[in-house]
C-alpha cells in the first residue's frame, strides 16, 4: 500500500513520483517495481540540512547550503506541515540559490524535505 507524500524512483529511467493519495498496488515503471526512497536524516553539517529563518510571523525562509551544478543539485524543497495538510514546493533550476519562502500557520509545526539528484531524499524535522 502506498502513502501520502512517499517518494518513488524507477532505477532504470530515474523518474521520480510522489504520492498525493493512498492507493493498493505496485507502482511499475520500465517493467519494474519502483523503489520507495528512505528519508535520510541530515547534521546540521550536512549539505542537505534545512536552515529556517523566520521572515515575519507566518512568514519562513528555507536556505540550504548545497552546491547547484548541473552534475550535482537539488531538484525541489518542500515544506509540509506534521499533520501533512500544508506542502508548498518549489523546483529550482541549477545555479539558482538553493532557497524558498513560504507562509504557513503551522500551529503542529512544519518539515523540510528535499530531493538531491545524486544523494535522494532528505528530511529536516526540527521546525
Amino acid at each position: 500500500m502506498t502513502k501520502r507524500n512517499e517518494t518513488y524512483k524507477c532505477n532504470v529511467c530515474k523518474n521520480v513520483v510522489e504520492m498525493t493519495s493512498e492507493g493498493y498496488g505496485e507502482l511499475v515503471c520500465c517493467g519494474e517495481k519502483m523503489e520507495l526512497l528512505k528519508e535520510n536524516i541530515p547534521d546540521i553539517q550536512n549539505a542537505h540540512f534545512a536552515f529556517v529563518e523566520n521572515v515575519d510571523d507566518i512568514e519562513k525562509k528555507v536556505v540550504i547550503k548545497h552546491v547547484m551544478t548541473p552534475e550535482h543539485h537539488i531538484e525541489y524543497i518542500e515544506a509540509i506541515s506534521n499533520d501533512e495538510i500544508f506542502l508548498k514546493r518549489k523546483y529550482l533550476k541549477v545555479n539558482e540559490p538553493c532557497q524558498m519562502n513560504f507562509k504557513c500557520e503551522c500551529k503542529d509545526g512544519f518539515y523540510i524535505r528535499l530531493y538531491c539528484n545524486l544523494d535522494g531524499l532528505w528530511t529536516t524535522k526540527q521546525f
